[in-house]
């Protein structure tokens, strides 16, 4: 084994190819999250492994020696080297070719072709197929093995062998038209939003099982005049002043345009509950599914901070003045 083999490492190969590559030190260790006193000490470091000066200050710009063409040289044949390895196992791994098969309930439609656009760059030559579905067929597609994994907002059902990963925060929120008498109330009671007209989802859905849920804890059952079986149909219905309905933050935040929905500030809402993957516990992951999943995991909090930033905001608290108090005599 050689000598720089023995004292060189890849991580002061990777600053220093930084360096020459942003032509600063400080630019290197602001992209690789480094000190500058760090990124000067591994350059030093590198230097005197090598036994000659890489880098010098020319016209007040970095300027590579000779041993530091040598040596950048061999730094990007190093790095190309181990990227086609990389390849050659993912090759082998079944990361860069095949199928990936997924199936989602109705509400993931808005974040998850972010993701998969997202998954795509990174394995452009991965076929994903997608369906999107109702939450009975979503499962049935699970129990069936007919996806390898599913996206769903609630926790796997009683019964159901699945490993669930959460991901993301998923709450649903009361909406109603911006113009319902009820948008300046504070903490409405569940039983004056049962008096309302109610457009739900169809049964089964979880929306309407969760909200159902809810409301049955203190004996009551929404006011349904109205059931639909999209997120974009009770949308246009709320809009339509048809009703109040209850939604997912996902499909509130993406409406397009500002749309005259508002949230309402309801006892015992938003009902919180989180995105998870799931997969049958007998099934073993592909590489591609642990990478989808891995992907989903990261993209989880950018996602949540959007949808916030994104989301209709239910009006200000009001402000009361405190009583003043009366002198006694």
């Amino acid at each position: 084994m050689s000598k720089l083999a023995r004292h060189v490492t890849l991580r002061q190969l990777q600053i220093f190819a930084k360096v020459v590559e942003l032509n600063s030190i400080t630019g290197a260790g602001e992209s690789l999250h480094l000190t500058q006193p760090t990124v000067s000490t591994q350059l030093k470091t590198l230097s005197d492994a090598v036994g000659a000066r890489l880098l010098q200050q020319s016209a007040r710009k970095l300027a590579l020696t000779d041993a530091g063409r040598v040596m950048h040289e061999a730094t990007q044949e190093i790095f190309a080297a181990l990227e086609r390895a990389e390849q050659r196992v993912a090759d082998l791994n079944g990361m860069t070719k095949g199928t990936l098969r997924i199936s989602v309930i109705t509400s993931a439609k808005y974040f998850i072709p972010d993701v998969l656009g997202k998954f795509a760059e990174q394995y452009p030559d991965v076929d994903v197929s997608m369906t999107v579905a109702k939450r009975e067929t979503v499962l049935q597609r699970l129990n069936e093995h007919e996806d390898e994994l599913c996206i769903f907002g609630y926790d796997p059902p009683p019964g159901v062998n699945v490993e669930a990963i959460s991901f993301a925060p998923s709450p649903l929120f009361v909406v109603a038209h911006e113009q319902h008498p009820l948008v300046n109330e504070r903490n409405i009671s569940l039983a004056r939003i049962a008096q309302e007209p109610f457009i739900a989802r169809e049964p089964g859905s979880g929306t309407r099982d969760g909200t159902e849920q809810c409301m049955a804890k203190q004996g009551l059952q929404p006011n349904i005049c109205l059931e639909l079986n999209s997120n974009e149909a009770i949308k246009n219905a709320v809009m339509e002043k048809q009703g109040i309905a209850v939604l997912s933050l996902h499909s509130i935040a993406f409406e397009k345009g500002p749309g005259p929905l508002a949230i309402l500030d309801v006892e015992g809402f938003p009902l919180q509950r989180q995105w998870q993957v799931m997969y049958p516990s007998s099934s073993e992951l592909s590489p591609l599914a642990r990478e989808f999943i891995a992907l989903l995991k990261e993209q989880g909090e950018q996602m949540s901070q959007q949808l916030i930033d994104a989301s209709p905001k239910a009006p200000p608290q009001r402000k009361t003045r405190p009583r003043e108090k009366r002198a006694t005599q």
